[in-house]
């Protein structure tokens, strides 16, 4: 069955700011509009985008991050929707959501990274649109008080109107060529994902993982989670993106990954770390180690339907 087709964005679109996951800085957040504005877009930020709560991690109660996301993303005003930021709490929203009534409202943009790694997985699952994982509002990258990281915001340009714009690597850990679908996100949701109803299969596809503040020895036991569960099984090519704050995690990932014999590709500048470089998950991509490279775009593959 083919993938609903996901509309790029145009200058004049409408795209709506929620908080599925974590409260954002006020301040950081209206220079991420700014930003967007910059870009061309009507932005609108969700009723409980600013909410606070007892749990002060997250951004207001489940139900009303809930009603802020599905409110978006059926809106048929609103293109496309941006977490403002990750942390955690996205997670907690996958069984409060109407699945049936956002399908029915259609594909659109939905773009988030660390956190919204569950979204993107469920989103794959339920919805089967390819998500943007890409730069935040509310984030650095965007919303640094000098200005948007020029690398960052041209590649969330590209990625928001279709243009392919390959990402580069500087270290291969296990050589060759492959092509699929890219998929995954933050180690530490896909692990966390395993035995419920939105867990990750890799199969036929090209893995993407990365993560922030995780030693070692804590990324051998996500890996081997998925391992065990069954996630890999079929999968073509693994892409590593950033690794901040993990120490060195090479030797690791080395040990998990090269065995399972497909081309493994590091040193994407695409995670937490700066530049934030965006890629379509859902979409279909390429690695090729000698050049050290992943290619793909989400009109590629709305092309190729």
């Amino acid at each position: 069955m083919n993938k609903p087709r996901v509309p790029l964005l145009q200058q004049g679109d409408t795209v709506a700011i929620v908080s599925p996951s974590g409260p954002p800085d006020a301040v950081r957040l209206a220079r991420g509009v700014e930003r967007l504005e910059g870009l061309g877009f009507k932005v609108v930020v969700g009723a409980h985008a600013h909410d606070r709560q007892e749990l002060d991690y997250l951004a207001g109660s489940d139900a009303a991050r809930a009603a802020d996301l599905q409110e978006a993303w059926c809106d048929p005003a609103v293109s496309a929707v941006f977490c403002s930021r990750g942390g955690y709490g996205a997670a907690r929203l996958l069984g409060l959501l109407d699945w049936d009534a956002m399908r029915a409202a259609g594909p659109k943009v939905l773009l988030g990274s660390s956190d919204v790694t569950a979204l993107h997985q469920a989103f794959a699952v339920e919805l089967g649109v390819p998500t943007l994982h890409g730069p935040m509002p509310a984030c650095q990258t965007l919303a640094d008080e000098e200005g948007a990281e020029p690398r960052t915001l041209e590649s969330l340009r590209a990625a928001l109107s279709g243009a392919p714009l390959p990402v580069s690597g500087d270290l291969v850990l296990a050589p060759g060529r492959a092509e699929g679908v890219l998929t995954g996100g933050n180690l530490s949701l896909l692990a966390s994902l395993c035995g419920t109803r939105h867990r990750p299969s890799f199969d036929g596809k090209i893995v993407l993982l990365e993560d922030i503040g995780e030693e070692p020895y804590r990324i051998d036991r996500m890996i081997t989670q998925l391992l065990q569960a069954g996630a890999f099984g079929g999968v073509r090519g693994v892409v590593l993106g950033s690794w901040v704050d993990c120490g060195d995690p090479y030797a690791v990932l080395r040990d998990r990954l090269v065995p399972l014999g497909v081309p493994v590709l590091a040193g994407l500048a695409v995670g937490h770390g700066t530049p934030q470089m965006s890629v379509w998950l859902g979409a279909l991509c390429g690695i090729d180690t000698e050049s050290c490279s992943l290619t793909g775009s989400i009109r590629d593959e709305q092309q190729a339907m």
